[in-house]
């Protein structure tokens, strides 16, 4: 086998295990097996929200911040809708990924739903591919009965009892898009944004 053959095929190998690592990290959640969460992060990861609820740094503050959450909820089901990664070219044992999933849940007795958007920073340890960074948001975090009403909301972010703005899409509220412009742009090349946007919408005649 030739070098760059190898090198292709750890590629392929590594997509897969981050792959199970996405699908583990929901299984892990719905049966609050905490002691399974050094299988998921490093030591030294970060966890953080787009809503600013979670900021854990360090598996132990991560293990309580989760242990928190858990007081809260009732049953819930995880279910993943893919993952995109990218390998630092100048460090093999490093990768950035984007994954989007959905939650249902029961929190404070309310059956609610939930749209799942992951940014992750992954780092390869002796053991394997763990999460060194997370930061979790939200497209909505909705009771189930109020599904429609809130869709048609900009503030679709109900976790907490009070509506709170939703996190994307971005291109909505003028947000950062640099991150999906990188994404995109490893396989098309793509024309700088227009000074103008703001990452808003354009108007098509």
């Amino acid at each position: 086998m030739t070098a760059e053959l190898a090198a292709r095929l750890r590629r392929v190998e590594d997509r897969q295990e981050l792959t199970e690592l996405i699908l583990l990290y929901f299984h892990v959640m719905d049966e609050r097996e905490l002691d399974a969460l050094p299988a998921i992060f490093t030591q030294d990861a970060h966890l953080g929200s787009g809503d600013g609820v979670f900021d854990a740094t360090g598996l132990d503050a991560i293990t309580q911040t989760y242990r928190g959450r858990f007081d809260a909820l009732g049953a819930t089901f995880h279910y993943s809708h893919g993952l995109i990664v990218e390998f630092d070219e100048t460090d093999p044992d490093t990768a950035t990924g984007t994954s989007t999933g959905h939650a249902e849940v029961v929190r404070h007795g309310t059956p609610m739903i939930v749209a799942l958007r992951y940014r992750d920073r992954f780092r390869r340890t002796p053991g394997g591919w763990r999460i060194a960074d997370r930061v979790m948001s939200y497209f909505y975090y909705t009771p189930a009965d109020r599904y429609v009403q809130v869709m048609g909301a900009g503030a679709r972010n109900l976790a907490y009892g009070d509506p709170r703005p939703a996190d994307w899409p971005q291109v909505l509220t003028g947000g950062d898009l640099s991150w999906l412009r990188s994404l995109a742009g490893r396989r098309v090349p793509m024309p700088a944004p227009h000074p103008e946007s703001k990452g808003q919408p354009h108007a098509h005649s």
